[in-house]
């Protein structure tokens, strides 16, 4: 019963939704992490911080985690929420890190966080593209003539 139950689970969600509920629990982590224990080193984040306070922004992961996550379990085709809400919260960070490095100066190591924060929107459009493998057909029970 539960091997049943857990194999129609996964059917329903498939790669993409796996993919979307995976992604959507770390930002919805990260977000819960910003809120309740902001890291103490902000230096990289002050064009973010001059937008708006740090426990805004985990609120925006936590809230961006959250709609990937439901978005999961949608079909593919309306699960695009999910896949938009990812980078869009991404790629601010991905650029603050950037400037920080360059032109500003004020953060040495900006560009790897840069680097990992743009691979991650990278790889995030690039699942958005995929299709869902079709499902093998049942095969038919074999019958004797």
């Amino acid at each position: 019963m539960r091997c049943r139950l857990l194999r129609r689970l996964t059917r329903r969600l498939g790669r993409r939704g796996a993919f979307l509920l995976c992604f959507g629990t770390v930002w919805a982590l990260i977000g819960y992490g910003q809120v309740t224990s902001p890291q103490r080193d902000q230096r990289a984040l002050k064009l973010l911080l001059d937008i708006m306070p740090l426990d805004a922004w985990g609120s925006c992961w936590l809230a961006a985690g959250l709609i990937a996550m439901v978005s999961a379990w949608l079909p593919q085709g309306r699960d695009w929420p999910g896949f938009l809400a990812l980078p869009l919260i991404v790629l601010p960070w991905c650029f603050a890190y950037l400037l920080a490095w360059w032109p500003l100066g004020i953060f040495p190591r900006g560009w790897i966080a840069a680097a990992l924060y743009g691979a991650l929107a990278i790889g995030i459009f690039v699942v958005a593209g995929w299709r869902e493998p079709p499902r093998p057909k049942r095969a038919e029970p074999p019958y004797e003539s």
